[in-house]
């Protein structure tokens, strides 16, 4: 069979830098940080104090207090940003065929606010078992794209992702695959996360990832960097209307770019750390290029995991250079994480939505907070602490996350 074209024909996010696309890519091309002491709980006995959170979010301008009995913030993230979306893609649902538009929406931890809360109730009664009866309808991961869909009326193939940080582009990959072999017309895809609550901080921090740049927060997501002491952690949600090309035009719609190839694989190698020469990252892009039917000399950016830790911000470049020998200096890389700070299973997303929006616009934006070269990373074009005006015609947007997952996602110029 013929496969089908899939294209980018809606934008929505929430993050710590911007409510909405707009104001998110406005803050990415300024180099704004979104990291700062952490505002939702009392840190003073944390090794680590930061975070990048959503910033001036009303939850009861969306949602009726009945609604956010129900609702996690993760979910509640998840919403908001799917409603932009799908405004932005100009998604007329009463002339629609819902049964051919489906959700893949991905969360790395899921309601994780619901469950640390229900189990300090329950070890403050005394173990009294009197739960909420909302608990696991607000904890479970697929939640999110389940209230998608029946929100809308979307009937077609639903369900959730979780490959650590790698999560929302293996969303956004698994919805590129079904869109081609003809399972939907239009999937609505991306990823939310909530992590910062006392369990995440506490929980990444012992596992020594997190930066402890207390005193200075909007430098701590140092990607590249040669002082860099680990991420900065982040929250939000990202979506992204994919559709097929023929039912896009065929309504009219604008279309950002195309989705063209993905790579999956993994490193078998590390719980937490990547591979030291970026094996699996190498394979992955490699395969979301052949899988494109372009050269690797054809690459102009990619949008990289970068993180900021000691480990990954070395093996990633690295791959970079096994996979495209002499043409790597040719290509600009940037770490967004370096004003969004790490979402987790929602950063794989919003760093897709930055790529669409490079390869439509011919901007990348910085990877700001670089002072110092690290020897132990190769010298390539890096678009450190102010944007690149370039003609962006094909871009690659990697993504990594703990257990090994890799994945790149590939989108070309429409």
């Amino acid at each position: 069979m013929k496969l089908k074209r899939v294209v980018v024909t809606g934008l929505g996010s929430l993050t710590p830098i911007g409510n909405n696309v707009p104001q998110l890519w406005d803050a990415l091309l300024r180099g704004v940080s979104g990291a700062g002491l952490i505002t939702r709980f009392d840190t003073s006995d944390y090794k680590c104090r930061i975070a990048a959170e959503v910033k001036n979010f009303d939850s009861t301008q969306f949602f009726d207090r009945k609604e956010l009995r129900k609702l996690d913030l993760f979910t509640q993230f998840g919403l908001v940003s799917t409603d932009e979306a799908i405004h932005d893609a100009g998604l007329d649902i009463e002339k629609l065929d819902l049964d051919r538009i489906g959700v893949i929406f991905g969360t790395g931890m899921g309601g994780c606010e619901t469950f640390q809360n229900e189990i300090v109730s329950f070890a403050e009664s005394h173990f009294n078992p009197r739960f909420s009866p909302f608990f696991i309808t607000k904890t479970i991961g697929d939640i999110c794209a389940g209230q998608i869909s029946i929100k809308y009326g979307f009937r077609g193939p639903n369900y959730s992702t979780t490959a650590a940080c790698a999560t929302s582009a293996i969303a956004i990959s698994d919805a590129f695959m079904l869109l081609r072999l003809g399972k939907a017309d239009i999937i609505v895809t991306g990823g939310s996360e909530a992590p910062v609550i006392p369990c995440g901080i506490g929980g990444f921090s012992s596992m020594q990832a997190l930066s402890t740049r207390n005193d200075d927060p909007a430098t701590a997501s140092r990607p590249f960097d040669k002082d860099r002491d680990g991420f900065v952690l982040g929250e939000g949600s990202g979506t992204i209307i994919l559709e097929e090309l023929e039912h896009a035009k065929a309504r009219g719609a604008k279309i950002y770019a195309e989705l063209t190839g993905c790579g999956l694989t993994a490193d078998a190698h590390h719980i937490a750390a990547s591979h030291p020469e970026g094996l699996g990252a190498m394979k992955a892009m490699k395969q979301a290029v052949e899988e494109s039917e372009m050269q690797l000399s054809d690459v102009d950016h990619i949008n990289t995991h970068g993180t900021s830790t000691p480990i990954g911000d070395i093996s990633e470049p690295k791959a970079v250079v096994s996979l495209f020998g002499d043409h790597a200096s040719k290509i600009t890389l940037n770490s967004t994480k370096s004003m969004t700070g790490h979402l987790l299973g929602a950063a794989s997303v919003i760093e897709a939505i930055a790529t669409v929006l490079s390869v439509k616009n011919d901007i990348i934006p910085p990877t700001i907070n670089h002072f110092t070269d690290d020897p132990n990373i190769p010298p390539l074009d890096f678009s450190f602490n102010k944007p690149t005006h370039r003609r962006v015609d094909f871009a690659l947007n990697n993504a990594f996350g703990f257990g090994g997952h890799n994945a790149c996602l590939a989108f070309r110029k429409y």
